[in-house]
Protein backbone atom coordinates (compact mmCIF):
# COMPACT_ATOMS: atom_id res chain seq x y z
CA UNK A 1 0.00 0.00 0.00
CA UNK A 2 0.93 3.47 -0.82
CA UNK A 3 0.11 7.01 1.01
CA UNK A 4 -0.65 9.77 -1.54
CA UNK A 5 2.16 11.82 0.97
CA UNK A 6 5.56 10.66 0.48
CA UNK A 7 7.63 10.75 4.31
CA UNK A 8 10.38 10.31 5.33
CA UNK A 9 11.61 8.08 8.53
CA UNK A 10 14.34 8.65 10.29
CA UNK A 11 14.89 5.92 13.06
CA UNK A 12 17.92 6.25 15.89
CA UNK A 13 19.02 2.85 16.83
CA UNK A 14 21.21 4.10 20.23
CA UNK A 15 17.73 5.53 21.49
CA UNK A 16 15.34 3.66 20.25
CA UNK A 17 13.49 6.69 19.10
CA UNK A 18 12.00 7.77 14.93
CA UNK A 19 11.38 11.28 13.70
CA UNK A 20 8.45 10.64 11.00
CA UNK A 21 7.99 13.68 8.08
CA UNK A 22 4.78 13.01 6.00
CA UNK A 23 5.02 15.09 3.07
CA UNK A 24 2.75 16.89 0.40
CA UNK A 25 2.78 18.79 -2.47
CA UNK A 26 1.42 22.58 -1.22
CA UNK A 27 -1.76 21.93 -3.56
CA UNK A 28 -1.99 18.43 -2.46
CA UNK A 29 -2.27 19.53 1.52
CA UNK A 30 -5.37 18.18 3.19
CA UNK A 31 -8.01 20.31 4.22
CA UNK A 32 -9.34 18.64 7.48
CA UNK A 33 -6.77 17.89 10.22
CA UNK A 34 -4.78 15.07 10.07
CA UNK A 35 -4.65 12.05 12.21
CA UNK A 36 -1.80 9.82 12.31
CA UNK A 37 -1.41 6.84 13.58
CA UNK A 38 1.47 4.01 13.83
CA UNK A 39 0.78 0.53 13.93
CA UNK A 40 3.11 -2.38 14.29
CA UNK A 41 4.17 -2.69 10.54
CA UNK A 42 2.73 0.01 8.96
CA UNK A 43 1.62 4.08 9.17
CA UNK A 44 -1.99 5.28 8.81
CA UNK A 45 -3.00 8.87 7.82
CA UNK A 46 -6.55 9.65 8.11
CA UNK A 47 -7.73 13.44 7.10
CA UNK A 48 -11.48 13.80 6.58
CA UNK A 49 -13.19 10.94 5.67
CA UNK A 50 -9.79 9.25 3.80
CA UNK A 51 -6.96 7.52 5.04
CA UNK A 52 -3.75 6.20 3.43
CA UNK A 53 -2.10 3.63 4.40
CA UNK A 54 2.13 2.79 4.07
CA UNK A 55 3.25 -0.68 4.83
CA UNK A 56 6.99 0.07 6.40
CA UNK A 57 9.85 -2.14 4.67
CA UNK A 58 11.20 -5.44 6.44
CA UNK A 59 12.59 -5.78 9.81
CA UNK A 60 10.85 -2.48 11.06
CA UNK A 61 8.23 -2.59 13.55
CA UNK A 62 6.86 0.60 15.01
CA UNK A 63 5.21 1.01 18.49
CA UNK A 64 4.29 4.15 19.95
CA UNK A 65 7.28 4.17 22.23
CA UNK A 66 9.10 1.41 21.36
CA UNK A 67 11.17 0.61 17.99
CA UNK A 68 12.27 -2.79 17.02
CA UNK A 69 15.12 -3.20 14.67
CA UNK A 70 16.66 -6.42 12.83
CA UNK A 71 20.13 -6.56 12.58
CA UNK A 72 21.44 -4.71 9.18
CA UNK A 73 24.27 -6.10 7.23
CA UNK A 74 27.08 -3.38 6.86
CA UNK A 75 27.54 -2.10 3.26
CA UNK A 76 30.74 -3.35 1.71
CA UNK A 77 33.90 -1.57 1.88
CA UNK A 78 36.63 -1.79 -0.42
CA UNK A 79 38.64 -0.53 2.75
CA UNK A 80 38.39 -3.65 4.92
CA UNK A 81 37.62 -6.58 1.77
CA UNK A 82 41.34 -5.77 0.74
CA UNK A 83 42.91 -8.76 1.70
CA UNK A 84 46.46 -10.49 1.27
CA UNK A 85 47.39 -13.15 -1.54
CA UNK A 86 43.92 -11.96 -3.75
CA UNK A 87 44.04 -10.52 -7.58
CA UNK A 88 42.40 -7.25 -7.70
CA UNK A 89 41.14 -4.94 -10.03
CA UNK A 90 40.70 -0.77 -9.63
CA UNK A 91 38.24 0.28 -12.04
CA UNK A 92 37.94 4.41 -12.30
CA UNK A 93 34.16 4.63 -10.42
CA UNK A 94 33.29 7.25 -13.02
CA UNK A 95 33.44 5.46 -16.36
CA UNK A 96 34.80 1.92 -15.68
CA UNK A 97 38.26 1.87 -17.11
CA UNK A 98 40.80 -0.23 -15.68
CA UNK A 99 43.23 1.78 -13.76
CA UNK A 100 45.29 -1.05 -11.76
CA UNK A 101 44.82 -4.52 -13.20
CA UNK A 102 45.34 -7.99 -12.10
CA UNK A 103 47.32 -6.86 -8.67
CA UNK A 104 48.22 -9.52 -5.75
CA UNK A 105 49.22 -7.82 -2.78
CA UNK A 106 51.40 -9.81 0.11
CA UNK A 107 50.89 -7.14 2.32
CA UNK A 108 47.35 -4.54 3.43
CA UNK A 109 48.85 -2.42 5.59
CA UNK A 110 47.08 0.45 7.41
CA UNK A 111 49.24 4.26 7.37
CA UNK A 112 49.78 6.26 10.59
CA UNK A 113 47.70 9.85 10.54
CA UNK A 114 48.73 11.98 7.86
CA UNK A 115 50.74 14.22 11.15
CA UNK A 116 52.41 10.98 11.90
CA UNK A 117 55.59 13.00 11.83
CA UNK A 118 54.21 16.01 13.75
CA UNK A 119 53.28 14.32 16.78
CA UNK A 120 56.72 12.47 16.92
CA UNK A 121 57.81 15.65 17.49
CA UNK A 122 56.22 16.19 20.60
CA UNK A 123 56.68 12.20 21.85
CA UNK A 124 59.97 12.13 21.66
CA UNK A 125 62.77 14.01 24.00
CA UNK A 126 65.48 13.80 21.10
CA UNK A 127 65.71 14.90 17.20
CA UNK A 128 62.40 12.96 15.33
CA UNK A 129 64.18 9.28 14.64
CA UNK A 130 61.90 9.16 11.32
CA UNK A 131 62.28 12.52 9.78
CA UNK A 132 64.30 11.44 6.43
CA UNK A 133 61.79 7.83 6.56
CA UNK A 134 59.53 7.11 3.95
CA UNK A 135 56.40 5.20 4.00
CA UNK A 136 56.19 3.81 0.41
CA UNK A 137 54.99 0.88 -0.84
CA UNK A 138 56.86 -1.63 -2.96
CA UNK A 139 55.49 -3.38 -5.85
CA UNK A 140 53.74 -5.94 -3.69
CA UNK A 141 52.19 -3.65 -1.14
CA UNK A 142 48.79 -1.64 -0.58
CA UNK A 143 48.69 0.65 2.22
CA UNK A 144 45.34 2.44 3.87
CA UNK A 145 45.37 5.79 4.60
CA UNK A 146 42.14 7.71 5.51
CA UNK A 147 40.79 9.16 2.12
CA UNK A 148 43.24 6.65 -0.02
CA UNK A 149 45.00 3.66 -1.11
CA UNK A 150 48.76 4.23 -1.66
CA UNK A 151 50.42 1.82 -4.49
CA UNK A 152 53.45 1.45 -6.30
CA UNK A 153 53.28 2.62 -9.47
CA UNK A 154 54.82 -0.33 -11.52
CA UNK A 155 54.27 0.29 -15.31
CA UNK A 156 50.36 2.36 -14.94
CA UNK A 157 48.95 3.74 -17.83
CA UNK A 158 47.91 6.50 -15.67
CA UNK A 159 50.97 8.11 -14.25
CA UNK A 160 51.29 11.65 -15.18
CA UNK A 161 53.21 12.68 -18.87
CA UNK A 162 54.94 15.40 -16.99
CA UNK A 163 56.73 15.34 -13.30
CA UNK A 164 55.59 18.92 -12.87
CA UNK A 165 51.91 17.69 -13.01
CA UNK A 166 51.56 15.49 -10.07
CA UNK A 167 47.67 14.30 -10.72
CA UNK A 168 46.64 11.12 -12.17
CA UNK A 169 44.17 10.99 -14.36
CA UNK A 170 41.71 8.65 -15.78
CA UNK A 171 43.00 8.43 -19.84
CA UNK A 172 39.23 7.67 -20.91
CA UNK A 173 37.11 10.45 -18.75
CA UNK A 174 39.79 12.49 -17.52
CA UNK A 175 38.36 12.43 -14.34
CA UNK A 176 40.93 12.70 -11.32
CA UNK A 177 41.80 9.67 -9.63
CA UNK A 178 44.56 10.76 -6.93
CA UNK A 179 47.99 11.86 -7.47
CA UNK A 180 51.61 11.01 -7.31
CA UNK A 181 53.92 11.09 -3.83
CA UNK A 182 56.98 10.01 -5.62
CA UNK A 183 58.73 8.75 -8.51
CA UNK A 184 57.24 4.89 -7.80
CA UNK A 185 54.32 6.09 -5.42
CA UNK A 186 50.62 6.41 -6.32
CA UNK A 187 47.88 8.08 -4.26
CA UNK A 188 44.48 6.52 -5.85
CA UNK A 189 41.46 8.20 -3.76
CA UNK A 190 38.35 5.91 -2.26
CA UNK A 191 36.29 8.43 -3.89
CA UNK A 192 37.84 7.61 -7.15
CA UNK A 193 38.21 4.06 -7.91
CA UNK A 194 35.83 1.08 -6.95
CA UNK A 195 38.01 -2.36 -5.77
CA UNK A 196 36.81 -5.92 -7.05
CA UNK A 197 38.69 -8.62 -7.01
CA UNK A 198 39.86 -9.98 -10.66
CA UNK A 199 37.26 -12.70 -11.30
CA UNK A 200 34.34 -10.29 -10.76
CA UNK A 201 32.58 -7.96 -12.88
CA UNK A 202 33.01 -3.78 -12.47
CA UNK A 203 29.34 -2.94 -10.81
CA UNK A 204 28.75 0.71 -11.53
CA UNK A 205 26.99 3.10 -9.14
CA UNK A 206 25.38 6.65 -9.25
CA UNK A 207 27.91 8.78 -8.65
CA UNK A 208 26.53 11.11 -5.60
CA UNK A 209 25.35 7.35 -3.84
CA UNK A 210 28.99 6.50 -4.72
CA UNK A 211 30.69 9.95 -2.97
CA UNK A 212 28.21 9.96 -0.12
CA UNK A 213 28.77 6.64 0.53
CA UNK A 214 32.69 6.93 0.99
CA UNK A 215 33.04 10.03 2.95
CA UNK A 216 30.13 8.45 5.39
CA UNK A 217 32.45 5.46 5.84
CA UNK A 218 35.10 7.79 6.26
CA UNK A 219 33.72 10.02 8.89
CA UNK A 220 32.30 6.48 10.90
CA UNK A 221 35.30 5.15 10.91
CA UNK A 222 37.60 7.86 12.21
CA UNK A 223 34.98 8.56 14.75
CA UNK A 224 34.92 4.93 16.01
CA UNK A 225 39.02 4.94 16.36
CA UNK A 226 39.68 7.97 17.61
CA UNK A 227 36.83 9.91 18.73
CA UNK A 228 36.87 12.56 16.26
CA UNK A 229 33.58 13.74 15.31
CA UNK A 230 34.52 17.05 13.53
CA UNK A 231 36.26 17.39 10.24
CA UNK A 232 37.13 19.58 7.39
CA UNK A 233 37.02 18.79 3.49
CA UNK A 234 40.19 19.84 1.39
CA UNK A 235 40.82 20.04 -1.87
CA UNK A 236 44.16 18.39 -3.44
CA UNK A 237 44.88 22.40 -3.74
CA UNK A 238 45.50 22.71 -0.27
CA UNK A 239 41.81 25.08 0.16
CA UNK A 240 39.34 23.86 2.51
CA UNK A 241 35.79 23.54 1.61
CA UNK A 242 33.81 22.42 3.94
CA UNK A 243 33.52 21.97 7.69
CA UNK A 244 31.61 19.09 9.12
CA UNK A 245 30.51 17.83 12.50
CA UNK A 246 29.32 14.28 12.86
CA UNK A 247 25.89 14.60 15.17
CA UNK A 248 25.25 10.64 14.36
CA UNK A 249 26.01 7.60 13.58
CA UNK A 250 23.27 5.11 14.38
CA UNK A 251 20.23 6.00 11.80
CA UNK A 252 17.95 4.08 10.13
CA UNK A 253 16.47 6.09 7.17
CA UNK A 254 13.12 5.04 5.64
CA UNK A 255 12.09 7.12 2.93
CA UNK A 256 8.67 6.54 0.63
CA UNK A 257 7.96 8.55 -2.35
CA UNK A 258 4.26 7.79 -2.05
CA UNK A 259 1.65 7.62 -5.23
CA UNK A 260 1.28 11.27 -5.81
CA UNK A 261 3.48 13.92 -7.55
CA UNK A 262 4.86 14.95 -4.29
CA UNK A 263 7.81 12.94 -4.66
CA UNK A 264 8.61 15.28 -7.61
CA UNK A 265 9.30 18.07 -5.11
CA UNK A 266 11.18 16.12 -2.09
CA UNK A 267 13.29 13.44 -2.51
CA UNK A 268 16.38 12.99 0.15
CA UNK A 269 17.81 10.35 -2.28
CA UNK A 270 16.49 11.61 -5.87
CA UNK A 271 19.04 9.55 -7.81
CA UNK A 272 18.35 6.41 -6.05
CA UNK A 273 14.17 6.71 -6.78
CA UNK A 274 14.57 6.05 -10.33
CA UNK A 275 11.69 4.84 -12.92
CA UNK A 276 10.42 1.34 -12.41
CA UNK A 277 12.20 1.23 -8.81
CA UNK A 278 10.60 0.32 -5.49
CA UNK A 279 8.24 2.95 -3.84
CA UNK A 280 10.28 2.86 -0.90
CA UNK A 281 14.03 2.60 0.39
CA UNK A 282 15.82 1.96 3.39
CA UNK A 283 19.53 3.19 4.16
CA UNK A 284 21.70 3.24 7.33
CA UNK A 285 22.76 6.85 7.71
CA UNK A 286 24.86 9.58 9.43
CA UNK A 287 23.74 12.55 10.49
CA UNK A 288 25.88 15.88 9.95
CA UNK A 289 25.96 19.56 10.85
CA UNK A 290 27.88 21.17 7.80
CA UNK A 291 29.39 24.98 6.58
CA UNK A 292 30.65 25.49 3.16
CA UNK A 293 33.58 27.20 3.08
CA UNK A 294 33.79 28.15 -0.89
CA UNK A 295 34.54 32.36 -1.75
CA UNK A 296 35.56 32.94 1.67
CA UNK A 297 32.33 31.62 3.54
CA UNK A 298 33.01 30.83 7.31
CA UNK A 299 36.48 31.89 7.16
CA UNK A 300 37.19 32.72 10.78
CA UNK A 301 35.67 29.31 11.65
CA UNK A 302 37.81 27.59 9.53
CA UNK A 303 40.93 29.14 10.43
CA UNK A 304 40.07 27.90 14.04
CA UNK A 305 39.36 24.54 13.26
CA UNK A 306 42.20 24.66 11.30
CA UNK A 307 43.93 25.06 13.99
CA UNK A 308 42.25 23.14 16.64
CA UNK A 309 43.95 19.23 17.06
CA UNK A 310 40.24 18.14 17.18
CA UNK A 311 39.78 18.31 14.54
CA UNK A 312 40.65 15.72 11.91
CA UNK A 313 41.04 17.19 7.79
CA UNK A 314 40.10 14.56 4.70
CA UNK A 315 41.61 15.31 1.45
CA UNK A 316 39.93 14.58 -1.76
CA UNK A 317 40.30 16.02 -5.40
CA UNK A 318 39.05 19.12 -5.27
CA UNK A 319 36.37 18.39 -7.82
CA UNK A 320 35.07 15.77 -5.57
CA UNK A 321 34.51 18.37 -2.99
CA UNK A 322 32.84 20.42 -4.81
CA UNK A 323 30.62 17.22 -5.69
CA UNK A 324 30.15 16.50 -2.04
CA UNK A 325 29.25 19.95 -1.63
CA UNK A 326 26.08 19.81 -4.18
CA UNK A 327 25.05 16.68 -2.40
CA UNK A 328 25.04 18.13 0.99
CA UNK A 329 23.23 21.55 -0.27
CA UNK A 330 20.19 18.82 -2.34
CA UNK A 331 20.19 16.93 0.79
CA UNK A 332 19.10 19.88 2.95
CA UNK A 333 16.88 21.26 0.60
CA UNK A 334 14.44 18.24 0.92
CA UNK A 335 14.02 18.21 4.52
CA UNK A 336 11.41 20.11 5.94
CA UNK A 337 12.45 23.77 7.01
CA UNK A 338 12.37 23.18 10.07
CA UNK A 339 14.79 20.51 10.10
CA UNK A 340 17.38 22.51 8.23
CA UNK A 341 19.42 23.96 10.70
CA UNK A 342 21.50 23.90 13.99
CA UNK A 343 22.61 26.99 15.28
CA UNK A 344 24.58 28.63 12.11
CA UNK A 345 24.95 25.34 10.49
CA UNK A 346 23.29 22.94 8.34
CA UNK A 347 21.68 19.72 8.67
CA UNK A 348 22.61 16.67 6.33
CA UNK A 349 22.20 12.96 6.41
CA UNK A 350 24.82 10.57 4.21
CA UNK A 351 23.40 7.08 3.64
CA UNK A 352 26.46 4.61 3.73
Amino acid sequence: AGMAGAFLLEIRRGTQSALLVIRYAAAELPSAPVEVSVCADSLEVRSGGSCDAAALPAGVRLAPLICFLSSIDLVFSSRENLKPHKNYVFYCQSCGDIVVKDRKFLRVLPLPSENWSDLVEEWCCHPNPFARSTLHPQHDDCFLGDTFFLLNSGNESHMPESPKNTRVICKRCKTVLGETVSSDTIKYYVTEVIIQVSEGSFSPAPRSQFVQSMVAQCLLELSSAKSTFRFTIKGDNGKTYILIWLLNSDTLLVESLGSSSSHSVFTLFGDIFMPGSAPMGTWNAVKVLYQPCIKCRNKDLADAWENDMGVHPLKFPSETCLELLVILGLSTASLPPSLRCMNSFQVRNSYY
